[in-house]
């Protein structure tokens, strides 16, 4: 299945039903007068979370949604009928945008999460809303509303609890390959990876999920290479892991080329927490791996991991690193909702007038 995160459609409401003019003249039949019902109302659009669902692919063969519109009001006081909805589904994790493709209008990041973006037009009112006591035999009625038509754009932020960065070639997919049942596509030369991948990695009895996207290059930021279209798959991360090759002879400049596009990129993907990896050590010796090593925590200001993705080695001590990151994230996000909830129930003092 082709991946797609970034998808263009074109939505509209339905319109209400006109309300009716009608009058009961029957022979014989006491107490006539307007009997015009109401219109129905257009139906609304919605969009929904559902499992199942990893790409916005089906929003390349469609791309316009309109939902039905009201049935008009009828004489002896019928309404009419509403006009069915229509639900977009789309992956966990969407967001979505005006057309100005900037505001953000709703972002669906749970299963069964549901959220209105174009309400249907009311029902115009038939003449019988009409009747008073000084206007028993009104000749008017109401049109329906019309219905809202715009322009959305649906884009996919998948959810992994940790994120893996760095140049092409730094042995990304090998890592994630190595760590999980992902099978991502591995090759010798630059950009093999060309849309990310999630993998489900295990470490001490405990599982999280991590998103290989494809290498930045200097200037992704600008659309070199891939560009950084697909760094909005890692925002959500609770954490990065950098993965820099052993074997490169600028490991320093390597570092910093993959850190400022992070702060270029924005959305404090700089300011995350980071777990930094040396990968390739299986291809130095000893004097080379600490000559790297140092340049590489020279360059960093942190900590550096050495790991080989290809030989297993390293590879337990940085998922403990890296799920270390993620249970910091979550205890922190459990503590701000204690703390929340606390604070909407008062101080514990118990109930007060």
């Amino acid at each position: 299945m082709k991946f797609l995160d970034l998808a263009k459609v074109y939505i509209r409401s339905g319109s209400g039903g006109n309300g009716c003019v009608s009058f009961r003249r029957e022979a014989f039949v006491e107490y006539g007068g307007p009997d015009g019902g109401n219109g129905g109302n257009g139906g609304d659009v919605w969009a929904e979370a559902v499992n199942g669902l990893n790409t916005l692919i089906d929003y390349r063969y469609q791309q316009h949604f309109f939902a039905k519109n009201g049935q008009p009001g009828m004489g002896k006081q019928r309404a009419g009928k509403n006009g069915d909805d229509i639900v977009l589904k789309v992956p966990v994790g969407t967001e979505i945008l005006d057309e100005d493709q900037e505001t953000v209008l709703a972002d669906l990041t749970a299963v069964g999460q549901r959220v209105q973006i174009a309400s249907g037009g009311n029902g115009g009112f038939g003449n019988l809303h009409f009747k008073s006591s000084t206007n028993q035999a009104p000749r008017r009625a109401n049109p329906g509303q019309p219905g809202v038509e715009r322009t959305i754009w649906l884009r996919l932020k998948l959810i992994a609890d940790a994120g893996l960065v760095g140049l092409p070639n730094a042995g990304k997919s090998t890592f994630l390959a190595a760590t999980s049942n992902a099978r991502p596509k591995i090759a010798d030369y630059p950009f093999t990876t060309l849309h990310p991948n999630l993998g489900v990695v295990g470490v001490d009895n405990a599982e999280f999920v991590m998103a290989d996207i494809p290498g930045l290059i200097e200037g992704a930021h600008e659309g070199r290479g891939i560009g950084d279209r697909f760094l909005g798959h890692v925002e959500r991360c609770a954490v990065l892991l950098h993965l820099v090759d052993a074997t490169s002879e600028t490991v320093a400049e390597d570092y910093a080329t993959v850190d400022r596009e992070l702060e270029l990129y924005g959305g404090a993907l700089a300011s995350k927490p980071r777990v930094v990896g040396l990968n390739k050590i299986d291809a130095l010796d000893e004097v080379e791996l600490a000559e790297a090593r140092s340049a590489l925590e020279a360059a960093s200001g942190r900590p550096v991991m050495a790991l080989s993705g290809a030989t297993g080695q390293g590879v337990t001590e940085v998922l403990r690193a890296v799920r270390a990151e993620i249970d910091a994230r979550n205890d922190a996000e459990k503590a701000a909702e204690e703390a929340a909830e606390a604070a909407r129930d008062g101080d514990g003092g118990g109930w007060r007038p």
